[in-house]
């Protein structure tokens, strides 16, 4: 009988690799936590009736302030210093990375500030709900008030702490990384060339015959059937996520279950099919995250910049395009039981590529989008920085409208009221939209150059070899990579405005799309 030969003995973990492994429990726990805090958010904005916000309220204010005294625990802070001295695979260092960045931004700022800033946002939003279509600015303004002194406190512990300008401390909560240094050059240009590239595209489509808006209005379940099916030709699965309506389009929810809503207008379905589009793009990013590190900061995106390129891509590159919209044209007829002049792919995609300076972002044509941000962008530095006070808001917002696209709003509704982000104090995040509408130009550019399959069934309404594209080069690396660095690996650039300018005068003054 053979002797027995001694299994080789599994080398004991050492104090670093130990410590690692407690952070990723911990981490687990606060990323489920976060998850509940998305979900609650979500049935805020759909389902709850008007007399749960106050006890939402105090639930949200609750999971803020645990996940914050979580961050800020001693214990957590000396794991992160003993797994810092090991031997981590690089997969794991950069997960170590993204918990020192969560680290970093929850120590700067006091449990109590926090809450409050928690407590606060939430009665904003609720009041903005009743605000916004009541056109009650004045109403609204001393919960904007209130959220807006709060902020500017956050802002400035972090600034400190960071040693940075306060406006760098809230664009380092979206985008890691990315300062007004990385910014002002990308929306400077777009202020610059994007008004005269406005006029040109209006006098290009003046010379053509112009589009019919379709008659009647369009019911919103029709308009979610089919919004649901535009969803999953892009490849969104609904084994995973839901498509519901909210006043404002957002995605939420958890990767593995990601809510998806839309604002179906009656007399405008092309709007709200837009937001499917846009809301899908976000959606399917959550879908291709690395399975393997959710709830971790490695499973999470790369930044809401990167977050919006995805959207903006879906929505602007292909959903205004020529190819993808004309091939959902019948599937439209079909949905609404419509046909006629209005109903042909040549006026549908007439319609979706129509450029006319307008009062409201999520409506706005391609061409002018990137405006609309560099609006907020001014307003909201001027506001933290204490040059604009809130009273002044809505006189500056009709100053900036009328400076940068030519148009005045009629009211508070159409103007400073329209977005929600100000409520819940998320300064610092409308710079990824315009950032995101340049990176989207980059993306699709590198991905039909890559896969030339690409272009031909998005004609035939499958967005099946784009997402495939962007599962492998974007979705599947989490937030491992900084997103200049992601941008950086996927196009062989950073962040730039050249792609998305010359798509827009591509798609819209030569009449190549």
């Amino acid at each position: 009988m053979a002797a027995r030969r001694p299994r080789p003995r599994t080398p004991p973990i050492g104090p670093a690799r130990a410590a690692y492994q407690e952070l990723e429990v911990r981490f687990r726990r606060l990323g489920m936590l976060s998850g509940v805090q998305a979900m609650l958010d979500w049935d805020s904005a759909t389902l709850m009736p008007p007399g749960g916000a106050a006890v939402r309220t105090d639930q949200l204010a609750l999971l803020a302030a645990q996940t914050h005294r979580e961050l800020t625990d001693p214990a957590i802070a000396a794991l992160a210093k003993r797994a810092a001295r090991g031997r981590l695979t690089p997969a794991q260092s950069a997960n170590l990375s993204g918990m020192g960045y969560y680290l970093r931004h929850a120590r700067a700022v006091p449990d109590a500030l926090v809450e409050a800033l928690g407590r606060a946002s939430a009665r904003c939003e609720v009041a903005w709900r009743a605000a916004k279509p009541a056109n009650d600015f004045k109403g609204l303004r001393p919960h904007l008030t209130q959220v807006l002194a709060l902020v500017r406190e956050k802002a400035a512990a972090k600034a400190a702490a960071f040693g940075c300008s306060p406006y760098d401390a809230l664009l380092d909560q979206f985008n890691h990384g990315i300062t007004v240094a990385h910014i002002d050059p990308v929306l400077d240009r777009l202020a610059r060339d994007l008004p005269p590239l406005v006029r040109e595209a209006m006098e290009a489509q003046a010379r053509r015959p112009r589009p019919r808006k379709p008659a009647g209005a369009v019911p919103a379940p029709l308009q979610q059937s089919l919004g649901r099916e535009v969803a999953t030709r892009m490849g969104f699965d609904f084994t995973g996520g839901r498509l519901d309506e909210s006043a404002h389009p957002f995605t939420g929810g958890v990767p593995g279950d990601v809510r998806i809503t839309s604002r179906p207008l009656p007399n405008d379905f092309l709007s709200g099919l837009m937001a499917v589009i846009h809301e899908t793009g976000h959606a399917l990013y959550e879908q291709g995250l690395p399975a393997r590190w959710r709830w971790q900061p490695s499973g999470e995106a790369a930044g809401s910049a990167m977050h919006e390129a995805q959207a903006l891509l879906w929505e602007m590159q292909v959903g205004r395009g020529r190819a993808f919209l004309g091939a959902l044209v019948p599937g439209i007829r079909r949905a609404f039981r419509r046909s006629g002049p209005a109903f042909t792919a040549a006026n549908i995609v007439g319609l979706a590529q129509r450029v006319r300076p307008g009062f409201i972002r999520v409506d706005a044509d391609e061409v002018t989008y990137p405006l609309h941000v560099v609006l907020r962008y001014r307003l909201e530095k001027a506001l933290v920085s204490g040059d604009l006070v809130m009273a002044d808001l809505p006189g500056a917002w009709a100053d900036g409208m009328k400076s940068l696209l030519g148009v005045v709003p009629r009211t508070d509704t159409e103007g400073c009221l329209q977005d929600i982000h100000w409520t819940f104090g998320n300064y610092g995040y409308f710079p990824s939209y315009a950032l995101g509408a340049a990176a989207a130009a980059q993306l699709f550019r590198a991905a039909a150059r890559a896969d030339r399959s690409i272009r031909p069934r998005l004609r035939q309404g499958d967005g099946g070899p784009l997402l495939a594209w962007l599962r492998n080069n974007i979705h599947a690396h989490g937030s491992r990579y900084a997103a200049p660095e992601l941008l950086r690996r996927a196009t062989g650039r950073g962040f730039d405005a050249e792609a998305l300018l010359q798509h827009l005068r591509t798609r819209y003054v030569t009449g190549g799309d």
